[in-house]
């Protein structure tokens, strides 16, 4: 098996469909049936069942697919190490944030990017999905949680408390709230992942028991717009409360667990000219932001 029959075969797998597959691929769908019938003849196996819900593997599937995924990640690895012999400042770096740190920290940092090095385009990606730097899907990625992965080089950027919010409007409606009181009277926003998640819901150790979520938000960008129009309380970063003007509640109190920003990259790609050149813009927009 080549490696271009590999890359449909892997993209079959993961999608468990030939349109989606082919969506993935940048091919049309007849293109993925005709390769995946080539490649079953030429093996003279059956590799996939063409079900009512989709391509679900066979046992023969099975095997072929962990060999295929050792191809895949020697491929990577010889795609990075190439890479990062390239002391050429130009091409394109992929990155991957939130939405709300793009916003603040890496557009501005692009902006920098640009005027230094015009030849080197960043396509930003800006969401709650993470995407993997070993599969290439990012070339660098600037998030709130370290991996684990000893083949990524992790370095903290900034860490900030975690504070409660809310803007001038609101108070000027509701009042304060008051130490103890569980927000009661009080109208809450939320971060939607951590309201999934926990099961006794605070804000800066403050249980919800008494308070009214109005709003649950997908991103943290959401949360913030949603603060700075007056629809409730919430917790955000102290940096980004600042940032947005609003008041902060309880100084005294933060969430137990600061937000910290890390950035992170393939060992392999460190040193290619052009990912270095966005580290280092990248580094130079959140100094000074708090450590």
């Amino acid at each position: 098996m080549n490696w271009d029959d590999a890359r449909v075969f892997l993209a079959v797998c993961r999608e468990s469909s030939l349109r989606g597959a082919a969506r993935v691929l940048g091919v049309d769908q007849a293109t993925v049936g005709r390769r995946v019938n080539a490649l079953e003849k030429s093996l003279s196996a059956t590799l996939f069942l063409r079900t009512s819900e989709g391509y679900a593997l066979t046992a023969v599937g099975e095997a072929a697919l962990l060999s295929v995924e050792k191809m895949e990640r020697s491929a990577l690895d010889l795609e990075r190490q190439i890479q990062g012999l390239d002391d050429r400042l130009t091409g394109t770096v992929r990155v991957s944030t939130t939405d709300s740190l793009a916003i603040d920290f890496l557009i501005p940092a692009i902006a920098c990017l640009h005027a230094r090095h015009p030849d080197v385009r960043v396509q930003l990606d800006a969401s709650t999905q993470i995407l993997s730097l070993a599969k290439r899907e990012a070339d660098i990625a600037v998030r709130n949680t370290r991996p684990d992965n000893p083949d990524l080089i992790a370095r903290r950027l900034a860490r900030w408390p975690v504070g409660l919010f809310a803007a001038q409007s609101y108070i000027d409606r509701h009042g304060m709230p008051t130490p103890g009181s569980l927000f009661e009277g009080h109208d809450l926003v939320v971060y939607q992942p951590y309201l999934q998640s926990q099961k006794d819901l605070t804000l800066v150790s403050e249980p919800l028991g008494r308070g009214r979520i109005v709003a649950a938000l997908s991103s943290s960008l959401l949360v913030r717009r949603s603060l700075a129009a007056g629809l409730g309380i919430g917790e955000i970063p102290v940096h980004s409360g600042e940032l947005d003007g609003l008041v902060r509640l309880w100084p005294e109190r933060t969430r137990p667990l600061p937000y910290d920003v890390w950035l992170v990259t393939h060992a392999d790609l460190r040193h290619t000219a052009r990912v270095r050149a966005v580290i280092d813009e990248i580094v130079a927009v959140f100094a000074g932001t708090g450590d």
